[in-house]
């Protein structure tokens, strides 16, 4: 406990850093109030008692509630990482996009720009679609078409500020902006699920001690959590000795941190996505409805779901490790500035060794990964309420860990600059970053 308020006292000590965490608690805390005002036109007491489910369960929670509330930062910022996710795409198959790329920051700020752009334009329809389906006539106080132009340019408007936040955030505050804003939503939604699960538990279904053992649980896949987000495979280089005058560069032995789960969050959320399609395929077309398959495949506690779930994860996971993480460039890179593999000639065969083991690193990574997204589901078969079986796993529960992680290496990071103690005793806290990505390339927020 000394330790902890030494650690504390050292913080406040480093003004930079202080001024930085206090600017990202303002930051987080003007948008949490701005994610309780309600859209101009809506009737608050007719939204008020919406419960949010499904895919709209899950939206509603990246928000932290904005959504189901009708809030000006309704769609929050997954508008803006649905556009990072396409330029980032679009890296890959289009010329323009990968010559940006490789521009250093001149390009990156390009890209940044592209991916603005297309953020207004994923926002205005996503408002659209919102004002169509969430908001229900009887709440409307203002008649079509007013109504959806000045609700689609309030949302749209809502979206940029978040956007626009998550940026000053990442500028004067500590952590990437961004993740925080999306971590602060799915936090917001813990203390009232902890609340209900608590009430249900002691109220007799299970009891107190059945309570105790969900909380152990939850600790314990945690854990398996934070080990899945830092494991790391470690590729030893070794660099040539150059001598410059009378100092010598080189020649020492580095290594390359290629991380077990290079993917992140990003093959559940693809995952997911394609996960929603039998129950849209239900709502646009009845007839349909009452086919078996569509039905298992709908139901979220179903072991059909569950298996093809999982199966959708592995194969995003090696899809999108392959178009994030680029052997032959690591290899390039690696071949200009005098380093080498020991034991690997230089070049293709360099590329084609990190190939090979990212390829056997991410089997048991895309493993690990599916069983973290499908344990919510088991821990609603046991018994958790849904709303706090949400936590137990999924893209919740990485994001969370991510996001953390990622703020308190940041925070040693100043600590051990300063020459303070870090954070922990036993070693340096490892982050998300660990992986060393695609040259120019813009990594996805979460």
């Amino acid at each position: 406990m000394k330790k902890f308020f030494t650690t504390l006292s050292n913080i406040w000590k480093i003004e930079d850093l202080r001024v930085r965490i206090i600017n990202t608690l303002l930051f987080l805390l003007i948008y949490r109030v701005g994610s309780f005002v309600v859209l101009p036109g809506v009737n608050y007491n007719s939204v008020a008692d919406h419960k949010a489910e499904g895919l709209v369960g899950l939206l509603n929670m990246f928000a932290g509630g904005s959504f189901s509330r009708a809030s000006i930062f309704a769609l929050g910022v997954m508008p803006y990482i649905s556009a990072s996710i396409v330029v980032q795409l679009l890296g890959i198959a289009v010329p323009y996009f990968t010559k940006l790329q490789k521009e250093g920051e001149s390009g990156r700020n390009k890209l940044n720009q592209w991916t603005r752009y297309l953020t207004i334009g994923i926002t205005a329809l996503q408002a659209i679609g919102y004002v169509r389906s969430q908001i229900a006539p009887d709440a409307r106080l203002i008649g079509d078409p007013i109504f959806t132009i000045l609700t689609t340019i309030v949302l749209t408007a809502g979206t940029l500020f978040v956007m626009w936040l998550g940026e000053k955030i990442t500028d004067k505050g500590i952590g990437n902006g961004i993740s925080l804003i999306i971590m602060v939503g799915i936090i917001a939604q813990l203390p009232s699920a902890f609340l209900t699960e608590f009430q249900s538990r002691t109220g007799g279904a299970g009891g107190l001690v059945t309570f105790v053992v969900e909380i152990v649980a939850l600790i314990g896949v945690v854990m398996f959590t934070i080990l899945i987000v830092q494991g790391t495979r470690k590729i030893a280089v070794q660099y040539a000795k150059r001598i410059v005058g009378n100092k010598q560069y080189g020649g020492v032995r580095q290594y390359i941190p290629l991380k077990v789960n290079a993917a992140g969050v990003m093959p559940i959320i693809f995952a997911q996505a394609l996960m929603f399609i039998p129950q849209t395929v239900q709502q646009f077309f009845p007839n349909a409805a009452s086919n078996g398959i569509l039905i298992a495949l709908s139901n979220y506690n179903s072991w059909q779901h569950n298996l093809l779930f999982g199966i959708l994860i592995i194969l995003f996971t090696y899809f999108y490790t392959a178009i994030t993480v680029n052997p032959n460039q690591m290899a390039d890179d690696m071949k200009k500035n005098g380093g080498f593999i020991p034991g690997i000639k230089p070049g293709r065969s360099t590329a084609e060794f990190i190939d090979g083991v990212i390829s056997r690193i991410t089997l048991p990574g895309s493993i690990f990964l599916a069983m973290i997204a499908i344990i919510p589901a088991i821990a609603s078969l046991v018994g958790v309420s849904p709303i706090f079986a949400r936590f137990f796993g999924g893209t919740s529960l990485i994001i969370l860990v991510g996001v953390v992680l990622d703020t308190l290496q940041q925070i040693e990071s100043h600590l051990l600059m300063r020459h303070y103690d870090g954070l922990m005793k036993t070693g340096r806290i490892k982050g998300r970053t660990a992986m060393p990505a695609t040259a120019g390339s813009t990594p996805t927020a979460i």
